[in-house]
């Protein structure tokens, strides 16, 4: 450790600074070493092999992704895959895959602020919200303590929206700095713990209400006796403030429309989408997606699938023509879906949760008919998505411990 990261330990988390001259020598050296040795190879073989691959997530040894790894030279970047020829248009050849930070405990919520110029999202169990700037690229903490927060979003306002596993809610902050909650129940009973939230043009909000905040990891588990924690070995109120009152689960996990009055209405139920998620509308606001994901603490059914439901929406708001748009296997491999966004052609992009499959987390894309067109390859379980940048075309990706982002060359649809 040099004398300077001793003196800045932030030095040694933070992806974006220099790295130290020696640090700088030892990776040269390195990657001298490495050409020697591929040059030394290819020449014994006395046989040309084509040519060489460029490392990716499946290579081994596998991509390095942080600013020591080395550039990605290609056209196409190697962890962008065009499964069908119409991704071609989707995606942009010169530009490549980039980790903009790491060192998270759990990414989610990713919400593109178009006023502010900068990306917000969730790091769930360390109990705060991370901000990027687009300006330079700086990282901090933009809201701490955030109550647990999951989701978010921006409506057509530039007004910020999140979900809330703590204090099991969806808020809204307001231009001038105050907090206003949105829904915090349902006739009379708590909600779980909201999780994803998105805006309608006629000024409704729709989120889902699965139960995963009911966990000590991402929330607070239930009060003795509740599903949570039935057998109330667990103390909601360890590491909470004086006065927290923890909460107990009291309905099925369902999703709800917060009308321009402020009255919740129930649009979906667990039966129609077991665990709901991650959830979004078409550009023309007349479909909504909805991921059902797996059993939650104190599910007493099998929970979801790891698949995506999509329903047509009527004038009236009323969801009719129910149906499945994808149990999501690809190659033989679940790659569940979590958070989604569609861009403005329609084309639904959505996280990947594969597990320990190599290859298969990051990003799946998905015509509106439900084919599989594209796929992006990160090195972690990617837990939500937006589109962002100045110009909507930057696909940012909260994956496990890290943030990631690529440029596309279509926008994403709609706010946030």
């Amino acid at each position: 450790m040099t004398r300077q990261e001793r003196r800045d330990p932030q030095r040694l988390r933070d992806p974006e600074v220099s790295i130290s001259r020696r640090t700088l020598v030892h990776g040269l050296a390195a990657c001298a070493g490495a050409t020697v040795a591929g040059v030394s190879g290819a020449l014994a073989q006395g046989s040309p092999q084509g040519p060489v691959a460029p490392p990716s997530t499946i290579t081994s040894p596998p991509r390095d992704f942080s600013p020591r790894g080395a550039p990605t030279t290609y056209f196409w970047d190697p962890d962008i895959i065009a499964v069908d020829p119409s991704f071609n248009d989707l995606a942009q050849p010169n530009t490549a895959i980039k980790r903009l930070h790491t060192g998270l405990l759990w990414a989610e919520g990713p919400a593109w602020s178009a006023q502010g110029r900068y990306l917000l999202w969730s790091d769930i169990p360390n109990n705060r919200q991370m901000r990027w700037s687009e300006d330079d690229g700086h990282i901090s903490v933009f809201r701490t303590p955030s109550n647990n927060s999951n989701g978010n979003s921006f409506d057509f306002q530039g007004r910020q929206l999140s979900c809330e596993h703590l204090t099991r809610r969806v808020v809204r902050y307001e231009h001038d700095g105050t907090a206003t909650v949105l829904a915090d129940s349902y006739n009379g009973k708590k909600l779980n713990s909201p999780n994803d939230v998105v805006a309608h043009p006629d000024g409704s909000y729709w989120f889902t209400d699965p139960p995963y905040g009911g966990q000590l990891y991402e929330g607070e588990p239930d009060v003795a006796g509740g599903p949570s924690n039935s057998g109330g070995k667990l103390n909601p109120r360890i590491g909470q403030p004086a006065g927290f009152v923890p909460g107990k689960r009291e309905l099925p996990t369902n999703c709800y429309r917060i009308d321009p009055s402020g009255r919740v209405d129930l649009v979906v139920t667990e039966e129609q989408v077991p665990d709901p998620n991650g959830l979004c509308f078409s550009p023309d606001y007349k479909k909504l997606y909805v991921a059902s994901t797996g059993k939650g603490p104190g599910d007493t059914g099998p929970g979801g699938k790891g698949d995506m439901f999509v329903f047509d929406v009527g004038t009236d708001n009323k969801l009719t023509n129910h149906k499945r748009f994808s149990d999501f296997m690809v190659d033989g491999v679940k790659c569940g879906p979590d958070g989604v966004r569609c861009d403005v052609s329609g084309n639904v992009w959505c996280s990947s949760n594969a597990g320990r499959a190599v290859g298969y987390s990051g990003v799946t894309v998905w015509s509106p008919e439900g084919k599989l067109i594209g796929r992006i390859r990160l090195p972690e379980v990617c837990g939500n998505i937006c589109f962002g940048g100045p110009k909507r075309n930057r696909l940012f990706m909260a994956a496990s411990q890290s943030l990631y982002a690529v440029y596309t060359a279509t926008q994403g649809a709609g706010p946030g």
